[in-house]
C-alpha cells in the first residue's frame, strides 16, 4: 500500500510562487511513477507534473512547462511541484499521485492513470 500526504498548498497573489511537497510511503515498486495533478471546480482532473523515480525524467504541460517543476528528494521520500509566475487558472485543488507504471517489455510508461492518491491541498491564486 502506498501513502501519499500533500502540503504546501494556500493563497498567493498572480506572479507569486508556491512550493508543494508530498510525503510518500509504502511500496516502492508502486511508486516508480510520481505526479502531481490538479482539478478546479466544474473542470476534469489535469495532470500537471510527473516524474520517473528510476531516472527523473519528467513531463509538463504546455499549460505549466517553464512555470512548475517537479522534483524528489529520495532520502526524504518527498516529492515536490515548484509553481512560480502562478496565474488565476492555476487555482485548483492539487493531488500528489503514485503508480507502478504500465509495464512494457522491460520498460515502464507513466501514463495518466495513477493508482495511488492523496488527500489534496488547495492553491488559490488572487489578483
Amino acid at each position: 500500500q502506498v501513502q501519499l500526504v500533500e502540503s504546501g498548498g494556500g493563497s498567493v497573489q498572480a506572479g507569486g510562487s508556491l512550493r508543494l511537497s508530498c510525503a510518500a510511503s509504502g511500496d516502492t515498486d508502486s511508486r516508480y511513477c510520481m505526479g502531481w495533478f490538479r482539478q478546479a471546480p466544474g473542470k476534469e482532473r489535469e495532470r500537471v507534473a510527473s516524474i520517473y523515480t528510476s531516472t527523473s525524467a519528467t513531463y509538463y504541460p504546455d499549460s505549466v512547462k517553464g512555470r512548475f517543476t517537479i522534483s524528489q528528494d529520495n532520502a526524504k521520500n518527498t516529492l515536490y511541484l515548484q509553481m512560480s509566475n502562478l496565474k488565476l487558472e492555476d487555482t485548483a485543488m492539487y493531488y500528489c499521485a503514485a503508480d507502478a507504471g504500465l509495464r512494457v517489455g522491460r520498460n515502464r510508461l507513466c501514463l495518466n492513470d495513477f493508482n495511488h492518491w492523496g488527500q489534496g491541498t488547495q492553491v488559490t491564486v488572487f489578483s
